[in-house]
């Protein structure tokens, strides 16, 4: 439940809102088409964490899911594709990558979590977005768009999952993402397809919508294998 949570644009969304703001719709478009690439670099993470979760330490897995990402980001700058075939292409990569999962299973159990843990990553999203919306410019709003993507909530979780309870709770969490990056995907095919024809707003509660309807749905299966 947590994976899937986490799998909703959290950082992404505000991230391309505020590039929205400062830098206008144009610029937060390609942002969001970027964002919307980047959902198969979060796979890449997702598939290199979750084969090495019961072979490595968390460390381990963790740099190799951010190497995994990092190699997606660079490769993906050089796809241009329109979002009638990014789109589909995105789903496709999210499915295949769920297929390709390890299945996870019981906890072992643990201790609980620390109580800086909470803002601890509220401290480190602040800094991600301010971060990035203040170097846009010179990222350009593509790579702007896809580093927004980077898992950071899910990887906290998944970290943690990792070393107080094991690998497989940890891989659970990382299938919750993937389910629940098909809202993400939703959410940022329509900021893309209606932002400059609508404006911002309008634009931003359509996608929030259709990603919610969407968590809903995928809600179902998460519930079924709980």
């Amino acid at each position: 439940m947590g994976g899937w949570f986490v799998g909703l644009p959290l950082t992404s969304g505000p991230i391309v809102f505020f590039l929205a703001l400062d830098h206008g719709a144009a610029f937060a478009r390609a942002a969001a088409v970027g964002a919307l690439a980047g959902a198969v670099a979060e796979a890449a993470f997702v598939l290199a964490y979750g084969w090495l979760a019961s072979r490595a330490q968390w460390p381990v897995a963790l740099g190799s899911g951010c190497l995994a990402f990092g190699a997606a980001i660079l490769a993906l700058q050089h796809v241009a594709l329109a979002l009638v075939w990014l789109f589909p292409a995105v789903i496709l990569a999210l499915a295949l990558a769920f297929r390709l999962m390890p299945r996870g299973g019981e906890p072992r159990g643990g201790a609980p979590l620390p109580r800086w843990d909470i803002p601890a990553r509220m401290a480190v999203t602040t800094a991600l977005v301010l971060g990035l919306t203040g170097l846009a410019q010179p990222l350009g709003p593509r790579l702007a768009g896809l580093l927004a993507t980077f898992p950071l909530y899910a990887a906290v979780l998944t970290v943690f999952a990792h070393r107080l309870e094991g690998p497989n709770p940890a891989v659970e969490v990382l299938r919750g993402l993937l389910l629940g990056l098909f809202s993400f995907a939703g959410f940022f095919v329509v900021l893309g397809g209606l932002i400059e024809r609508v404006g911002v707003a309008p634009a931003f509660a359509a996608a929030g919508a259709l990603a919610l309807l969407v968590q809903a749905a995928s809600l179902v299966l998460v519930v079924g294998k709980t």
